[in-house]
């Protein structure tokens, strides 16, 4: 059943999907136990603290307070222009490759055509500082798949996501389509030169984002939205990166959850081909062509679909002398997969700037991360 904008239903998935602490185990218990999005919003103090902490469960148990209410009220006006939805976890159409992750994003916010969750789907992920030769193979790469059907997932960065995007779109309307992820709320665009390109691909494909409207292009906003790129397609394709990548970390994710992974080899001599033969070595799929691709994974794969032939499995990440297990998994997950700066870092860690440059002392000597020259610092595992 379709959810009108004077839903109680649809306000009240609003209001929790604006509760960042709600994670979707959170969620799903409380929907198990109280049935209803309006009946978790309507239970009591009590009745919520034995699911969620009882700072969340007060707050949850009043109703929203200005602030939230003028979010809820940005959504439902965002809704009611055409071609804007809410999927929900209770949705049928809410797709189903996401249900493989251990956290499938309660909510997702949808710009375009959805109709295009049901093509099969293949992400194409690279460097953004791409080499002219690379966006060429990401725009041929897409339009060749997208012409037979295929779904081009990828996520609006610079470089071969946008040349992924454009290849895409390029096949035309009656092709594959395009599937844009965001990192941002989904009425944002970054970087913002990719605007334009954004507004083609809600007429033409589809946006979608699990954050609420008006987030910002946060640091540790990526790695989420990497998880969901990997997730939502049968294979990824990277097409060049450097052998410490964000796209090597979608690669790996794609791996995990039993997705293919394929690769363009290039010149031994260009740091954007190391990760490429890299993921090559550790099991990915060398390819030369579309063709190569529609081989391995046969025409009509749907998404989600999982492979008989897996990248090897990761080797857990043990931390360095001096810092606990702890303390490291709270620093990684600060870290994230792109490059953060002190303020991010205690924001995420509550440590005071001592405790915190001292554990990230501890990390660079180990050569788990590097301390850029603006000041940042970001992962090498």
């Amino acid at each position: 059943m379709a959810l009108t904008i004077d839903s109680p239903e649809l306000q009240a998935w609003i209001r929790l999907g604006l509760e960042p602490q709600i994670k979707a185990e959170h969620l799903r218990r409380l929907l198990s136990v109280f049935g209803m999005p309006q009946d978790i919003c309507a239970a009591s103090t009590g009745s919520l603290a034995h699911y969620l902490e009882p700072t969340l469960a007060a707050r949850l148990a009043q109703a929203p307070d200005a602030e939230q209410q003028a979010r809820i009220t940005q959504t439902l006006k965002w809704l009611e222009s055409p071609r804007r939805s809410l999927l929900t976890l209770a949705d049928p159409d809410y797709p189903k490759a996401l249900l493989d992750l251990s956290d499938p994003p309660p909510i997702l916010f949808v710009h375009g055509n959805p109709g295009i969750l049901q093509h099969p789907a293949l992400a194409m992920v690279g460097a953004r500082s791409a080499t002219r030769v690379g966006m060429e193979n990401a725009r041929d790469f897409a339009q060749y798949l997208a012409e037979r059907g295929w779904c081009i997932v990828s996520g609006l960065a610079s470089g071969i996501d946008t040349a992924a995007h454009q290849g895409a779109l390029r096949a035309g309307p009656e092709a594959g389509g395009t599937l844009a992820v965001l990192g941002t709320g989904i009425d944002r665009v970054y970087p913002p030169a990719n605007r334009d390109l954004a507004h083609r691909i809600a007429e033409q494909g589809l946006l979608i984002s699990e954050f609420p409207l008006g987030t910002p292009g946060l640091p540790f906003n990526f790695p989420r939205r990497n998880r969901l790129v990997a997730s939502l397609s049968a294979g990824v394709l990277v097409v060049e990166a450097a052998r410490r990548s964000g796209s090597l970390i979608t690669a790996r994710l794609a791996g995990e959850l039993g997705r293919e992974v394929f690769a363009i080899p290039g010149s031994i001599h260009s740091p954007l081909s190391h990760g490429c033969h890299a993921l090559i070595r550790q099991g990915a799929k060398l390819v030369e062509s579309g063709q190569d691709i529609l081989e391995e994974l046969q025409q009509g794969a749907l998404p989600g679909v999982r492979s008989s032939t897996q990248t090897p499995e990761p080797k857990p990440i043990a931390p360095p002398d001096g810092i606990t297990a702890e303390d490291f998994a709270a620093l990684l997950s600060a870290l994230g997969h792109e490059p953060a700066g002190l303020d991010t870092l205690q924001a995420c860690t509550h440590w005071d700037t001592s405790t915190l440059l001292q554990r990230l002392t501890l990390l660079e000597l180990a050569g788990m991360l590097d301390h850029q020259a603006d000041g940042r610092y970001a992962r090498t595992v």
